[in-house]
């Protein structure tokens, strides 16, 4: 059973950075394509970014050349580095796989 577990969220002022990991256990990292959502009160989920498990990275238009996902398979993690943070951004972040979420981890972004 494939669990993942997010860290890494908090307050930070605007045009600050964050790194967000997600650790999965349970099944083989590699083989899984790999997804950061994000949630605020009231609204849908949204996709954030997204690391194939061949490395191909995919980026919505709003955190394009502000946000970067990676992944190590050797240590079964996928991160966000999140930097040039905005009001906007703030929200509930969540790791999928497959169909398996996370927790989520709260990001906040204010002055």
């Amino acid at each position: 059973q494939v669990q993942l577990v997010e860290s890494g969220g908090g307050l930070v002022h605007p045009g600050g950075s964050l790194r967000l990991s997600c650790v999965m256990s349970g099944s083989i990292f590699s083989r899984y394509d790999m997804y950061w959502y994000r949630q605020t009160p009231g609204k849908e989920r949204e996709l954030v970014a997204g690391i194939l498990n061949g490395g191909f990275t995919k980026y919505d238009d709003s955190v394009k050349g502000r946000f970067t996902i990676s992944r190590d398979n050797a240590k079964n993690t996928v991160y966000l580095q999140m930097n040039n943070l905005k009001t906007e951004d703030t929200a509930v972040y969540y790791c999928e796989a497959g169909v398996s979420w996370g927790q989520g981890t709260q990001v906040t972004v204010s002055s």
